[in-house]
């Protein structure tokens, strides 16, 4: 399968949330599941000031995070976990035991650590919206829809814990490599992009490049993955 990559984007950050009222399902293809783990709540990371547009085709070109084809993982035949070491700020995707590919991220500062633990991710939710926590550090927060050119939700949303916490775009790239968020794992929307894509992928929902090229122009519209075969995901470090 051929990776297609998110159009470039001029982007805030943040993390949590709740879950977005209008959304696509497709619930045709795989039920709902269960997440493995019980769900910690109230945390996740803080919005960023910077302002930005939605899709920018003409962004600065240390803002684009768009690799070159041979630079992306292809899926083969082994089975894939992920391992977000935080100690490294790293996410590690795994065949077996050979490393596929390695991202940078920003995991939870010390007020709100990153879980460890193991868990099964079984949902990806595609041009999320964000809806603020009820968290005292979000309480001047207000809605953002899918696209919208403040909403801290990126590209995708990969739980690995729900409800609370997952990985996710961010607009702040340069937060990446630290511990800034309030408990989720930060990518580059591009890498998330790749992530979502590799998961669905092995998961038993594979999708062809159109698919994915509608979810990049149409960043209005939320699609909600269920997986059939939850990939396994170690937080470490």
């Amino acid at each position: 399968m051929m990776l297609v990559a998110a159009p470039a984007l001029l982007l805030a950050s943040a993390c949590a949330g709740q879950p977005n009222p209008n959304t696509s399902v497709e619930r045709d293809l795989a039920p709902a599941r269960t997440a493995s783990a019980p769900a910690a709540s109230g945390t996740a990371g803080a919005p960023a000031a910077k302002p930005s547009t939605a899709a920018a085709p003409s962004a600065k070109p240390e803002e684009r995070s768009a690799k070159p084809a041979g630079d992306r993982p292809k899926p083969g035949s082994g089975s894939l976990r992920l391992v977000a070491d935080l100690s490294a700020r790293q996410l590690h995707l795994y065949e077996g035991d050979e490393l596929v590919k390695s991202y940078a991220v920003a995991i939870g500062s010390p007020k709100y650590p990153t879980p460890r633990g193991s868990y099964r991710i079984r949902k990806i939710v595609w041009n999320p919206a964000w809806i603020p926590p009820d968290s005292k550090w979000a309480r001047k927060e207000t809605p953002k829809g899918p696209g919208e050119r403040d909403n801290p939700m990126k590209v995708a949303k990969i739980f690995f814990k729900e409800p609370d916490y997952y990985i996710h775009g961010t607009g702040d790239t340069e937060s990446l490599g630290d511990a800034a968020s309030h408990g989720c794992l930060r990518m580059a929307p591009n890498d998330v992009a790749e992530v979502g894509q590799y998961v669905m992928e092995h998961g038993g929902q594979p999708r062809d490049e159109s698919w994915f090229r509608r979810i990049f122009r149409f960043r209005s519209q939320t699609k909600v993955i269920y997986l059939d075969n939850p990939v396994p995901i170690t937080v470490t470090g």
